[in-house]
């Protein structure tokens, strides 16, 4: 498969006060594109032409840095624009909350989690909440892995590079995450990957 550059699933000004058009227009405009074409690029006569994203990221995953570093961050960032919506945050899907519950004592202590997550990831990388084992856990990663290449199944990411909030956050990160949780989260979607991982 080759790789395309998704539209935002909505305007570039729609996230804003809490991620700024700049920050979409270098974010998803210039370096997702970037990850698409140099995936498309580094795929080329090589073994992972003709599979599917999650394949190619498992395969390549310790064996092509090239590939697996773009085809990483493509298969991340193309749900991190659906993580998220204007007006995001708010009230958990009744199913999604239950296992959050059930799997962390609170929706609190999830999120404190998962922000402690994402402060704590030294340079770049992800936060994630991952299902395994029909549980939902916490888990951090460097650069472009996901819990894909763990065994895991992710339902949220979010993206701790700088370039993802160092124009309206500067160094702080935890207020970032904050934001993310608080203000931008779509949990419909997350409850979407969360029950199609509840069947895998």
């Amino acid at each position: 498969m080759t790789f395309t550059l998704p539209d935002l699933p909505y305007a570039h000004d729609a996230l804003q006060p809490f991620m700024s058009k700049e920050t979409l227009e270098f974010h998803h405009d210039k370096h997702h594109l970037a990850y698409v074409n140099n995936g498309n690029n580094a795929i080329k006569g090589t073994e992972f032409e003709g599979k599917s994203l999650e394949e190619i990221v498992k395969a390549s995953h310790g064996k092509n840095a090239a590939v697996f570093n773009n085809a990483g961050q493509h298969y991340n960032h193309l749900h991190f624009w659906k993580w998220m919506k204007p007006n995001g945050g708010g009230a958990i899907p009744g199913a999604l909350e239950k296992a959050i519950v059930d799997s962390f004592g609170s929706v609190e202590k999830m999120k404190e989690d998962f922000i402690a997550a994402g402060t704590g990831q030294f340079g770049s990388g992800w936060a994630w909440l991952e299902v395994e084992g029909g549980k939902i856990a916490v888990s951090k990663t460097p650069n472009g892995e996901s819990p894909l290449v763990n065994g895991a199944l992710p339902i949220l990411g979010c993206d701790v590079w700088e370039h993802s909030y160092y124009i309206d956050y500067r160094n702080r990160r935890p207020d970032y995450l904050k934001a993310f949780l608080e203000s931008l989260v779509n949990w419909e979607y997350v409850a979407e990957m969360y029950d199609a991982a509840a069947k895998a």
